[in-house]
């Protein structure tokens, strides 16, 4: 019995290992800390061109909205950080957030992944893993 209990918490304590050096594995493929940061900074750049998104985006404090956006992808990527910020729910309460506009941002995200030289397979990480925000999002 005491080797089987070994077997099984040695068994658990591995796959806790594998998770988490999983999980870094995923935020080192989007660059680490310099990745996450060019990705973000290309991504409000790739916004402040698109002329219906943008819009969306008028009195928002950038330096804050960066700021949340790196807390952000480097947490659902396993990076060493914790989203402190608002609820996406309440963050875009009231905007009236189209799905084609949704859309539109998750392409402008991909653009901004393809600058950074991001790895297809960490864009599509990335994306799988924010998706579940999207009814958080969408308004109309």
């Amino acid at each position: 019995m005491i080797r089987k209990l070994t077997y099984v918490a040695t068994l658990f304590a591995g796959l806790t290992c594998f998770s988490a050096a999983h999980a870094d594995d995923y935020y080192q493929e989007l660059g680490g800390k310099e990745g996450v940061e060019k990705i973000v900074d290309n991504f409000i750049n790739e916004i402040s061109f698109d002329q219906d998104i943008v819009t969306f985006f008028e009195g928002t404090d950038i330096t804050r909205l960066r700021e949340k956006l790196i807390e952000q992808f480097c947490h659902e990527s396993g990076g060493p950080c914790e989203y402190t910020g608002d609820s996406m729910k309440d963050v875009h309460a009231g905007m009236k957030i189209t799905k084609a506009q949704f859309n539109r941002v998750v392409e402008l995200l991909q653009a901004a992944m393809d600058d950074a030289g991001t790895p297809q397979t960490a864009q599509n990480r990335l994306i799988r893993s924010l998706a579940p925000m999207r009814p958080d999002i969408i308004h109309r």
